[in-house]
């Protein structure tokens, strides 16, 4: 039975990195709409989504204006970056989503 569950060690370092990559993406979008209330038009899944993304976009953007080589996207920098990209992603999605359904509104 060990050696089914036994994977290589890259593919498990590859593993704990999506893993760690989600739980800090869903804690930034957890704190992020903690900050922007109201309803959320696609839901808690959706806003996930965007602090996953958020979380990876963010760091990236730091570590390429002050090229900072040896970055760790998880730490205090990384967070405030994650956080603060997953923030403007949330606001123009939901700014998005309000000028969609005045759209749709308008049309009926």
């Amino acid at each position: 039975m060990d050696a089914i569950l036994n994977i290589a060690p890259a593919a498990q370092h590859w593993v704990n990195l999506v893993l760690i990559w989600l739980g800090f993406g869903t804690v930034v979008a957890i704190l992020v709409r903690c900050l922007l209330p109201g309803r959320e038009p696609s839901g808690m899944i959706s806003t996930i989504l965007i602090g996953v993304v958020g979380t990876c976009v963010g760091p990236l953007i730091v570590s390429t204006i002050w090229s900072i080589e040896d970055f760790n996207p998880i730490s205090p920098i990384g967070f405030f970056a994650s956080f603060l990209c997953s923030f403007l992603f949330l606001l123009f999605y939901q700014a998005g989503m309000a000028v969609s359904k005045r759209r749709r509104h308008d049309r009926d």
